[in-house]
Formats: C-alpha cells, structure tokens, sequence
C-alpha cells in the first residue's frame, strides 16, 4: 500500500477506510505508548505537514488522543468515549522529559516508604525546561533539573511495556535530604527516613556513596540530624555524617520559614520540630 496516497475523507460516514485501518494499526504495533510527529514521519516516510495533518484527522475522528502539543497516543477502535483515554503518567512523563527519572515523594510512594498521597509527580529530568511544573492530561508534575552526571542509583521498572527509571529507595533518601521540597517537607522526610532505616531497603553503604557522588555536604547534616534525634541504629553513618559537617550553617528545612535557633554540633538552624514534645528539637 501506498501510504503517501491517502486521502483523509475517503472513509464512510462514522466508520474507517481501509487504508487508515491499516496504518492505524501499524501504529498501534510500533507505539505502544505516547509518540510524537517525528515518530511518525519516520514511520510512513512522509513529510512534516502531511503528518500533522493526518494526526490531527485520527485525532478528530476520535481514532487518538492528543496528550500535548505534538504527542499522541491511539485510542482502541471500539473505544466508547475516546475523550477519556489517557495514558499511565509515567510513560507520559518518559516520553516528554527524557532523559529522566521518577524521584522524591513519587519514588517514596512507589518504593512503599510514606502513606501520604501527593497531588503531583516528581521528576528528575536532564532536559533543558522552562518551568518547574507541567500538567498534561489532568496529572501535575514538579519538573527538577539534573545534570547527567548525576543519573545514579536508578532502578528501571515496567509500566506496560515502557521501561521507566525510579531512584532506588537510597538514592531516593538523598535526593530528598538534598532537596526537602520533593520530599514534603522534613517532617514528613523524617518519618520516611525512619521508614527506611527500619525497613528491607536500609542500606548504609550506598548513602554514604551516593551522597558523596552528589557532593551537598548540607545533606551529612540533615542525615547526621535525624538519626540522632530519632535515635536510629546506625553509628558508623552517624559518625560519617559528623565528620563530614561542613562550615556555615544550613537551614533544617529550606521548604519553610528561616527562623529557628543554630545547632552548632550540625551546623544546621533548626526551624521545624521534627519529634512532637521536643522543646527545639535538643535531643
């Protein structure tokens, strides 16, 4: 078949020609997820145009959805209200941000470390963005950028037939002890942190790794902070962290007001009261 002769209204009223029904169907073999005009361009050896406006007939007939400018998705034929499809956001967030990584409270969620729900998914993306928040088909994402140097300590997990990247749960202790605003906060970090430590994904080496890899001395603090107050079973990780406590000090938590009285032990200035009962959190 002639791909290049398709004529877009040669299908009979409310049905679909032949000739679309095949090509659809090749897509549907070869993007099992979200794809872009380029894909398709490739696909059927046609020019930028002619594509864009063979999509944008599919996606007016109902035969796909539009997830953002640009990137599609099919919609199964005997679909009833093709309106409603939607893509699994992580392959979503895949196919737009890559390369890139599920992270922080996403990770948490997924990793089984917190309870709490969050309205948005956090990821790690090495490519070039605008803003640091994008909603695409009704899902909010907070948008981190990352150098790609630092693509570490990732796990790849399935969703469908996509391959995603998710920070493993050590790497996802550090990013978030790095940066608490993709955590929820450091009281809700601490609670994950004691998660962790008290779970099968402890793994002391690879903090102690990944957080020189990363190379903010601010998170030996926050670290060296909650196992302390927390009274957590882990000494030489204490011990690592105080050795490592850098000059100046850090805030505690940077997602929240900046007041609070200077530990010097930590060199951190605590403005949140991680343990309830503790009077400015003195151990």
């Amino acid at each position: 078949m002639n791909f290049m002769m398709i004529e877009y209204n040669n299908a009979p009223s409310g049905g679909i020609s032949k000739d679309s029904r095949e090509m659809l169907d090749a897509v549907n073999r070869q993007f099992p997820g979200p794809f872009e005009v380029s894909d398709i361009e490739k696909l059927f050896h046609r020019g930028q145009p002619k594509t864009k406006r063979l999509l944008a007939h599919w996606a007016s007939k109902g035969w796909l959805t539009r997830v953002r400018r640009g990137l599609y998705i099919t919609v199964p034929l005997g679909a009833k209200n093709p309106k409603t499809r939607s893509e699994d956001p992580w392959i979503v967030a895949n196919k737009i941000f890559h390369p890139c990584y599920v992270g922080g409270w996403s990770a948490c969620e997924h990793w089984g470390l917190t309870e709490q729900i969050f309205d948005s998914i956090v990821i790690f993306t090495s490519r070039a963005i605008r803003h640091s928040k994008s909603n695409v088909q009704g899902t909010n994402f907070l948008l981190k950028p990352l150098k790609k140097e630092f693509s570490f300590g990732l796990k790849t997990v399935w969703r469908e037939n996509t391959k995603i990247h998710v920070s493993n749960p050590s790497r996802t202790i550090v990013d978030i002890l790095n940066d608490p605003s993709v955590g929820g906060g450091m009281r809700h970090i601490n609670d994950i942190v004691k998660e962790y430590f008290a779970g099968e994904h402890k793994n002391e080496k690879e903090l102690m790794e990944y957080i020189k890899k990363l190379g903010n001395r601010a998170v030996y603090k926050r670290l060296g902070y909650v196992i302390e107050i927390n009274k957590l079973d882990a000494p030489i990780l204490l011990e690592v962290c105080k050795n490592n406590v850098s000059a100046g000090f850090s805030l505690l938590d940077p997602t929240v007001t900046d007041r609070g009285h200077h530990m010097r032990k930590w060199n951190l200035r605590i403005n949140v009261n991680l343990i309830e009962g503790m009077v400015n959190d003195k151990p």
